[in-house]
């Protein structure tokens, strides 16, 4: 190897963590691989995935190589930035499937919910960052109002996945923060008292996807179809799976939204048990490494937002297996880095690019 390709290789991959990005690799080639074969073994879609996945990756290359101390500076605008559109969404927003969740800008349409999923979390960090010397019962107050706001206009959309995720990231920086246990259980138990209130304010299709957590046989050909046929998938796989483009709840069409929200049941059916293993394997390295990397980070904003992003990444992955596996309500939570779909897709890639911005820059951070 040249002198130039030395000096090459090392700039390439000067902000690049290793282990992360072996993960992340390893899981896409087996999204890929699931979605051929829940695609009736179409080139059309793992050939777009492919695409969103090249530039997902560059997405996350890009931003591995901007310092933590950047995103600082872009918190506030790009938090009220999203909130605006959300609000525009609101006002103005196609309404499809009877959502109103885009919004168009020139000759693109954006969803602009998914932006929130990072700028939410990062506006919280660079608060708490900001007041950190003095922290008092108002700030945390404040921050609350930060993260309802926006979480409020998704719910509003409607939109319960995302507005799941968005809460949860911010969530997630609120306890990172030291949100006090007595106000985290004092609010988890005002939730369940406000559940009989809260019941009707719930759209028809959010309740009957609750009940049918509950006894998806009431309505085996309706609501509780989605979960009835992944369950089945699931099990049907038992230890060795059924083969590679053997699933036959896949190839008669039973098993709905195959490529996308409901792809882990497909991957369940033709790997079985010790396939899951490999792919929890896979999500607990990219979730340990996050970790790792959150606990060595050199400032309270980097630790709150590379923490926010690691538990928001665990989040997809439990939700998802969670809703297919039938211990969880159907909210449309994709499979990170398995699912068919480019919009999320290059969201958590962002996020996993930050956190190896957090590594490599902190040395020079603590310099």
């Amino acid at each position: 190897m040249t002198p130039l390709i030395r000096r090459a290789t090392r700039f390439l991959t000067a902000h690049v963590d290793a282990p992360l990005l072996g993960a992340i690799l390893l899981l896409m080639a087996l999204g890929l691989i699931v979605i051929f074969s829940g695609s009736n073994q179409g080139l059309t879609r793992v050939t777009t995935q492919a695409i969103s996945m090249l530039v997902a990756l560059g997405v996350m290359y890009a931003f591995a190589n901007i310092p933590p101390h950047y995103l600082m500076r872009v918190a506030v605008p790009l938090y009220v930035l999203g909130v605006l559109l959300l609000v525009s969404v609101a006002l103005f927003g196609d309404v499809v499937h009877g959502a109103r969740r885009w919004l168009h800008v020139g000759v693109t349409r954006i969803q602009p919910s998914e932006l929130m999923k990072i700028a939410v979390p990062l506006m919280l960090a660079w608060y708490f960052d900001h007041y950190e010397a003095t922290l008092r019962a108002k700030n945390y107050f404040i921050a609350a109002v930060l993260l309802v706001v926006p979480v409020a206009l998704i719910a509003r959309q409607p939109d319960l996945g995302t507005a799941l995720l968005v809460f949860a990231a911010g969530g997630y920086v609120l306890f990172l923060a030291g949100l006090s246990w007595r106000i985290i259980i004092a609010l988890v138990v005002a939730g369940l008292a406000a559940i009989p209130f809260g019941w009707p304010l719930l759209h028809d299709y959010q309740r009957q996807r609750i009940l049918t957590l509950f006894d998806p046989t009431q309505d085996p050909l309706g609501s509780g179809y989605h979960i009835i046929q992944s369950t089945i998938a699931v099990g049907s796989g038992g230890i060795l799976g059924k083969g590679w483009l053997q699933g036959t709840q896949t190839r008669l069409d039973f098993i709905p939204e195959r490529t996308t929200d409901f792809i882990f049941a497909v991957y369940s059916e033709e790997f079985g048990l010790l396939g899951n293993l490999l792919l929890l394997f896979l999500f607990l390295l990219v979730i340990a490494r996050g970790a790792m990397i959150t606990a060595s980070a050199p400032t309270l904003f980097t630790r709150l937002f590379g923490g926010a992003i690691t538990l928001t990444f665990f989040t997809y992955a439990f939700v998802n297996m969670g809703m297919v596996s039938g211990i969880l309500p159907v909210v449309g939570v994709p499979l990170p880095l398995i699912s068919y779909g480019g919009t999320s897709l290059v969201t958590i890639c962002l996020g996993l690019g930050i956190l190896m911005s957090i590594q490599t820059h902190k040395k020079l951070v603590q310099s």
